[in-house]
C-alpha cells in the first residue's frame, strides 16, 4: 500500500504542481536579470507605440481606440511569440538546452512555467499601453471580467505558437530569423492596430483564419465593446488555434523524448 501511494504521488497532480513550481523558480532564477529588463522594455514599448504612431497625424477617436487596444495586444503577443523562441535558441547555442531537457520534470509543467513567465513580462506592458493611450487620447475603456479570459487566451496561444516553433526548429539562427519576420508581419500586416477593411481583400480574408486578428478582436471586445464585432467567432477561431497549438506542442515535445 505504501509503495502504491508513493508511486501515485510521484506521478500524480502533486508531482506536476511541484515540478511546475521548480521550473518556475528555475526560469525566474536563470532569467533574473532579463525579466525586469524585458518587463521595462515592454512598458516602454507599449507606451511608446501608443503615443508614437499618433505623432504622424491627429487621430479620430475611433482610430485612437484601435491604436490603444491594438498596442495592448501587440505587447501580449510579441513576448510569447518572439521572446520564447529567442531564449530557447540561445539555450541551444550555449549548449544548455539538452541539460534542461534531461531534467526529470513533466514537459507540460515546464511549458506552463514558461507561459507564466510570459504573463509576468507582458502584462505590465499591456497595462502601460492602455493607461498611456487613455491619457494621451482621452479615451475611456470598459474594464470588465471579459478582459481576463481575453488576455489569458491571447497570451497563452501566442506563447504556444512560439514554444512549438522554438522546439521544432533545430537551427538557432533560423529560429531567430523567423522571429524577426514575425515581428514585421504582426506589426505591419496584421489588422491589430487598424481595421481589417484597410487591407487588400485576399489578405483580409486570410486574417479571418490567422490568430492575430482574433486576438485583437477578443481583447478589443473586452476594452471597447462598441468597436469590436464578431467577438464570438474570434473566440472560436482563437480557441481552435489554442487546441491546435497544444496538439502540436505535445507532438513536438513527445518526438524529442
Amino acid at each position: 500500500m505504501t509503495a502504491a501511494v508513493a508511486v501515485n504521488v510521484r506521478k500524480g497532480p502533486r508531482r506536476w504542481l511541484r515540478s511546475y513550481g521548480v521550473m518556475l523558480r528555475w526560469e525566474l532564477t536563470s532569467l533574473r536579470l532579463l525579466v525586469p529588463v524585458m518587463a521595462a522594455v515592454q512598458v516602454l514599448a507599449g507606451a511608446g507605440l501608443a503615443v508614437g504612431i499618433g505623432l504622424f497625424r491627429d487621430l479620430p477617436d475611433r482610430d485612437a481606440m484601435f491604436l490603444a487596444t491594438g498596442t495592448a495586444v501587440i505587447t501580449l503577443v510579441l513576448v510569447g511569440l518572439i521572446l520564447g523562441p529567442q531564449v530557447i535558441a540561445e539555450q541551444k547555442a550555449a549548449g544548455t538546452y539538452d541539460f534542461l531537457w534531461s531534467l526529470p520534470v513533466p514537459r507540460t509543467a515546464a511549458a506552463a512555467a514558461w507561459t507564466t513567465m510570459t504573463f509576468l513580462i507582458a502584462v505590465p506592458g499591456m497595462v502601460a499601453a492602455v493607461a498611456v493611450a487613455g491619457w494621451r487620447y482621452h479615451l475611456n475603456f470598459h474594464i470588465g471580467w471579459s478582459l481576463v479570459p481575453a488576455t489569458m487566451l491571447t497570451a497563452t496561444t501566442a506563447t504556444l505558437i512560439g514554444y512549438a516553433l522554438a522546439h521544432a526548429v533545430g537551427n538557432p539562427m533560423i529560429t531567430l530569423s523567423i522571429t524577426q519576420v514575425m515581428i514585421f508581419l504582426v506589426i505591419g500586416f496584421s489588422p491589430v492596430n487598424f481595421p481589417a477593411e484597410r487591407l487588400p481583400g485576399w489578405l483580409d480574408r486570410l486574417h479571418d483564419w490567422l490568430p492575430f486578428e482574433p486576438m485583437a478582436t477578443v481583447v478589443r471586445g473586452a476594452l471597447a465593446p462598441d468597436l469590436a464585432s464578431g467577438v464570438g467567432r474570434a473566440y472560436a477561431v482563437l480557441a481552435g488555434w489554442f487546441v491546435g497549438m497544444v496538439a502540436i506542442n505535445v507532438a513536438v515535445l513527445g518526438r524529442r523524448g
